[in-house]
């Protein structure tokens, strides 16, 4: 079951986003069971106020072609022309509420995002390690001289070898210093492919028994 939100952070300023949340079929807010929860950054073409954009790639889009998840999904989405690290503050609030309202093991937080989410996956991840117990980095770009912070979080990055957007020196370079600070990270790199090597990701089904085998 999808359903599609809106849910509101008191930050320093007061900022809503929608957000579209995939609940699994045996789901039941009655019940004591806690589930994990994937959360997914859109990039940068989904950016609008249009929600069925979030359902272009991704675990959104793995469902709306009959998938079935173990596993609670939530997309929010933002305006053009921002980026994720604008909203910091309201992610980490915004997730202060799912944990409430949705049953969410709090040790099983995963992010993921591509390109744009990409990135912002690498900048949540670094700014607040505490809050995943794995993330998932799509084709995305790192602070690099940060990485370190993320040193106790497993790391799966994945790109394509001829991407012509975000060459995938980036990928590397986060790799190679998340590895000098003992960090628990792997790179996939896909040979031929450009931007887009999010589709075939998402669609395998070892990234999700990875994301899985975490916990905080």
């Amino acid at each position: 079951m999808i359903f599609e939100k809106q849910a509101t952070a008191f930050t320093m300023q007061r900022m809503t986003l929608p957000y579209a949340v995939y609940l699994p079929a045996d789901y039941d807010d009655k019940s004591d069971k806690q589930w994990p929860l994937v959360i997914f950054l859109h990039g940068a073409g989904e950016r609008g106020n249009d929600l069925q954009a979030v359902y272009r790639h991704g675990p959104l889009r793995e469902v709306r072609e009959g998938r079935n998840f173990p596993f609670i999904v939530i997309a929010p989405q933002i305006e053009a022309p921002k980026y994720w690290a604008c909203y910091a503050e309201t992610l980490n609030a915004m997730l202060d509420g799912w944990l409430t309202e949705y049953r969410v093991d709090p040790d099983r937080v995963y992010l993921t995002g591509l390109s744009m989410g990409g990135t912002g996956t690498w900048m949540w991840g670094m700014m607040n390690p505490e809050r995943f117990a794995a993330v998932m980095p799509i084709c995305g770009t790192g602070i690099c001289w940060c990485a370190g912070n993320l040193k106790d979080v497993p790391v799966w990055v994945f790109h394509g070898d001829r991407d012509d957007i975000v060459p995938i020196e980036e990928s590397y370079t986060m790799q190679k210093r998340l590895s000098a600070c003992g960090g628990d990270v792997r790179l996939t790199v896909y040979e031929g492919y450009g931007h887009d090597c999010w589709t075939d990701t998402y669609r395998r089904d070892d990234v999700y028994e990875w994301l899985l085998s975490h916990k905080k």
